[in-house]
């Protein structure tokens, strides 16, 4: 075997045991998806004390909605305090203030609380307001969230019941999800996460993860946990497994909604995600360890708990299956691999998640959503190179600046985003996006060239997905991208 054949090989195994983690979740997940959670009953009066903390930084677009919201949720006013955590640099402080203001004149607790810098970014402003109240039970919203009025019946009533629960989290369901097609393959996206994963995790007894908004903490777990920490970008996955490594249970509530909004430029998704890939990688350095040398975990749920950590490296074997696949076809003595067939077909697993993720959401018109897989696929695929590098700087830096995911406020068709001075340009992974582009269609030139013709769907997907992408980040960046807008708002 050939050096450059055994970088294949492992390349395509690591893919495989991403595949694998897939059907692995679904299997357990078909396992228990008839097992139901019911809400203990507690009576009004004896509902314990909460706090809503909502971390905001210049959103300006959607944080009197978000207030508006969590004001209106139904629960005793003289038990819930809600902390808008503003560290804005723009107008939103000035909004949230007003806002505020009107709502403590019709009787809510409300505070805005600012810090004096932005350090620990959304970590440091949650361990700031957990410092300015005395309550037993954490809520936590993203300023794009508009959580239901009956969000806090529905959750607190399992942390009153069972002390050994930590925290529960719900699902999220989205604001904007027909708004486009790139929204529309978000939602079919992570869909499959919050249908499927995060019920098999639950209920096998897995680790399972805080999504960073929409969920209910208790302090005691958190503080036992050793708080908020800002050496990675993913706060929320970092005191996930930190918190249930101390021996807390978290629960998942999937028939709890918990509504956002989608962001609707390529290039603010690529930017959460790169975000996302950057704090897993860092996760995985600081818990890897931990995780596997626990002693009162089944080795099962260790191995499974490290892939966990490190899903968004796939990424990253995506990009180098890509840039091997030239000079393997070119080079003499390299060929396909004995079990690569078998590979192959462990890649439907990610796939067969969205599907069947669909299908126990929306029983009645499940195949008119798949109209959207077809773009998902091609997201997973072309943000490879920007989450590749994220991975990268995560693996090897601790850290980081927390760069905000922007939203608009969009709930309808008719809304517009394009005029906002939030508005993203074209990103400097734009140039990696056109490069693997371009070898992903010399790869096809080449593979049709010598015959291997198996490839050329392979290489063409990734031709199409980094070349969408990377079109989608020149067109929605260009100033003048939709000249029929209304005005800036």
């Amino acid at each position: 075997m050939t050096p450059l054949t055994l970088l294949q090989s492992l390349i395509t195994v690591g893919l495989a045991f991403y595949g694998l983690h897939s059907f692995t979740l679904l299997y357990l997940y078909l396992r228990h998806r008839r097992e139901t959670e019911s809400i203990p009953v507690v009576d009004w009066d004896d509902l314990p004390h909460v706090t809503v903390q909502v971390p905001v930084y210049n959103e300006m677009y959607v944080v009197e909605r978000v207030i508006d919201h969590v004001t209106a949720l139904d629960y005793p006013r003289h038990k819930l305090h809600i902390q808008i955590l503003d560290d804005s640099t723009d107008d939103t402080l000035r909004l949230s203030c007003m806002r505020a203001a009107l709502h403590r004149e019709r009787g809510a607790d409300i505070v805005v609380l600012q810090r004096p810098d932005r350090d620990g970014f959304k970590a440091g402003a949650l361990k700031w307001g957990l410092s300015h109240t005395q309550s037993e039970f954490i809520a936590i919203f993203d300023a794009d969230f508009c959580p239901p009025p009956d969000f806090l019946l529905k959750t607190i009533p399992h942390l009153v019941e069972n002390p050994e629960i930590g925290m529960v989290q719900t699902r999220w369901t989205y604001l904007n999800a027909d708004y486009s097609a790139l929204t529309r393959a978000q939602a079919l996206l992570f869909d499959g996460h919050f249908a499927i994963e995060q019920v098999a995790r639950c209920r096998s007894g897995l680790f399972m993860t805080f999504n960073g908004t929409g969920g209910v903490w208790r302090r005691r777990c958190i503080v036992d946990a050793g708080g908020w920490e800002d050496d990675t970008l993913c706060e929320d996955f970092d005191l996930s497994f930190r918190a249930q490594l101390a021996g807390w249970k978290f629960l998942y509530r999937r028939d709890v909604a918990a509504p956002a909004e989608l962001p609707p430029q390529i290039t603010a998704f690529k930017r959460q995600q790169s975000r996302w890939s950057q704090g897993a990688a860092q996760t995985l350095r600081k818990l890897a360890w931990p995780v596997l040398r626990s002693k009162k975990m089944p080795w099962i749920k260790k191995v499974l708990g490290v892939l966990h950590l490190s899903n968004y490296l796939a990424h990253t074997l995506l990009v180098l299956h890509l840039l091997i696949s030239l000079p393997m076809l070119l080079l003499p003595g390299s060929g396909r691999l004995p079990f690569e067939d078998f590979i192959g077909l462990l890649g439907l697993g990610p796939p067969l998640v969205f599907v069947i993720a669909q299908k126990q959401l929306y029983p009645s018109d499940w195949w008119r959503r798949l109209r959207a897989l077809p773009m998902m696929l091609i997201l997973g695929v072309g943000i490879a190179w920007c989450s590749a590098r994220a991975a990268w700087r995560g693996l090897t830096r601790w850290g980081g600046t927390f760069i905000r995911t922007p939203k608009f406020c969009l709930e309808d068709k008719d809304d517009h985003w394009a005029s906002s001075r939030y508005r993203l340009g074209a990103d400097s992974d734009t140039i990696g996006e056109i490069f693997l582009a371009l070898y992903a269609l010399t790869t096809t030139i080449a593979a049709f060239a010598t015959n291997k013709y198996a490839l050329i769907p392979f290489t063409l997907t990734y031709a199409i997905a980094f070349g969408v992408v990377a079109g989608m980040g020149i067109i929605q960046g260009r100033p003048q991208v939709i000249r029929c807008l209304r005005p800036q708002r």
